[in-house]
């Protein structure tokens, strides 16, 4: 009996794994982002943008005491801002630590403090535009020798006094050695300390050769830790990029990274399918704004996989709709036969195709419309004829008195799906991830490669651009997928400096 009771008890954990993530995407819709992403990715983004402001104050000299201080000041100015991110920042801090309490909170502060962040981010980056010039004015007189510690709160050792002076003092070719500096510190996993000697670049150098790399080296850093905040940060990084430079050689892979920065975020086909959704569009985008782009095998692969997650989604609706009509004799019947629909139109490559058609076909033989279901079990013979399915096709047919077609020669050897077991279903529910193939790499910088391997490290050897015409020894990223390895595609032009230029859940039929 104690045995039997094990058994029964390890079964419904089992069942509530499968069925109740599927039943809460029924009864309400899903937010993009939990409140806890939310406010990390609003802590990151404040983080890095008081420590860029703390660096170009530290730049800029000393008022004298008796002099009183202008009201356009660059220093008051930054300083200013920077008591705003601040004072942001400890409310954004306030909240997290009540949802990590679980305390109650106004839920729509969280849409007040978002607003808050992208008001002040556009300020602050304006007020760095606008104070460039007189940090570079500043850089003659002898900086202070400071003392030994941490700067800024990240850097510290026998190296503070070198990103000191990278970071505080402007000097002709000084954004070379920051390009270079910062690539360094992403490849060895400093992600945060690179993206600030990037972002130096940005707010202090306007009109160098490195800054459109740079915007996009700090896209690929957020990319490459690859934290659900990063990737968050990563997509809306890279969409920024494209905005400023559509036209680039390089759009078509910053596009595919917002899709596939998407794509490392889905989860389970009976759970939230936000990102799923997302990375559909971005990828349907890429091939609709860049369609000779060499990426497109790349990119059609991506979008089976990711429609093939959204279809089956649909499917297990479907299914628990259709089940719900049987055992609760109430409804369903429509809302089944609208999932399946959908599946028919607009993902005609899913794998499971021969059981949604079935399935199809037994609500419109319940619906008493035997015309319209004898055409679907018609197309299951005909295009599926080894489904385990086309035997009880065979049998609707021959009850409504339909006739039975020939199966399609070019279809006639095609496997059936292969449909996965009691164990790796579970084992799918644990680990939580969809299945589908991603490239860690990012644009310009790839996961694990070395100095010398990377588009980055043609930026530096061409002084910020890369050349239209890359040797066949340049490096590219695309091809390194993560699923399994592929062969170096043909090398491609680079960025120029531009102006803004499953298993499906199993329902009785009836029919």
């Amino acid at each position: 009996m104690h045995y039997r009771f094990i058994a029964l008890a390890t079964l419904c954990v089992a069942l509530l794994l499968t069925a109740t993530p599927l039943a809460r995407a029924q009864e309400k819709p899903q937010s993009d982002l939990s409140a806890l992403q939310r406010l990390d990715v609003m802590r990151s983004k404040l983080e890095t943008l008081r420590r860029s402001l703390n660096n170009a104050i530290s730049s800029l000299p000393q008022k004298s005491s008796e002099k009183k201080e202008a009201v356009d000041d660059p220093k008051k100015r930054l300083q200013g801002l920077e008591k705003e991110v601040s004072s942001i920042l400890s409310e954004v801090n306030d909240i997290k630590g009540k949802q990590e309490r679980s305390e109650r909170y106004d839920a729509t502060i969280l849409d007040r403090l978002e607003t808050s962040v992208v008001d002040i981010d556009t300020r602050a980056q304006a007020g760095l535009q606008a104070t460039a010039s007189a940090r570079t004015a500043s850089a003659g007189s002898k900086p202070q020798k400071k003392k030994k510690g941490k700067f800024l709160g990240i850097f510290g050792g026998g190296d503070d006094d070198k990103y000191a002076d990278l970071t505080g003092e402007v000097a002709p070719g000084r954004d070379r050695v920051l390009f270079e500096e910062a690539a360094k510190q992403v490849r060895k996993g400093s992600h945060e300390t690179g993206r600030l000697l990037f972002t130096t670049i940005i707010n202090t150098y306007p009109d160098s050769p490195f800054l459109p790399l740079a915007k996009l080296a700090i896209a690929d850093s957020f990319y490459l830790e690859g934290t659900t905040a990063n990737l968050i940060q990563a997509a809306q990084a890279y969409q920024d990029w494209l905005t400023f430079f559509p036209t680039d050689p390089l759009a078509d892979d910053a596009m595919m990274k917002v899709a596939e920065a998407e794509m490392r975020q889905m989860g389970l086909s009976d759970r939230d399918i936000s990102h799923a959704r997302k990375a559909e569009q971005r990828l349907k985008v890429l091939l609709q704004q860049y369609p000779q782009t060499k990426l497109r095998p790349d990119v059609e692969q991506r979008l089976r996989e990711v429609q093939e997650n959204l279809a089956m989604h649909n499917l297990q609706i479907g299914n628990f709709y259709y089940k719900t009509k049987f055992e609760q004799q109430k409804g369903g019947l429509k809302g089944a036969q609208s999932r399946y629909r959908e599946i028919v139109e607009k993902y005609p490559n899913f794998s499971f195709m021969d059981e949604v058609l079935f399935r199809l076909a037994a609500t419109y033989q319940q619906e008493e419309e035997p015309d319209e279901a004898a055409k679907y079990y018609q197309q299951i013979l005909r295009n599926h004829p080894n489904s385990e399915f086309a035997d009880k096709a065979r049998e609707q047919l021959n009850i409504i008195g339909a006739p039975i077609p020939e199966p399609d020669p070019a279809r006639k050897n095609a496997p059936p799906p292969v449909r996965a077991g009691m164990l790796g279903t579970l084992l799918q529910q644990v680990s939580g991830r969809a299945d589908v193939t991603t490239d860690k790499n990012g644009v310009l910088i790839s996961k694990d490669g070395k100095e010398g391997t990377d588009l980055i490290d043609e930026a530096l050897k061409y002084n910020g651009q890369l050349p239209t015409n890359i040797t066949p020894q340049a490096p590219t990223q695309r091809n390194k997928i993560n699923k399994e390895p592929a062969e170096t595609s043909a090398p491609r032009s680079g960025a120029s400096n531009v102006a803004p230029r499953t298993d499906a859940t199993s329902a009785p039929v009836k029919p």
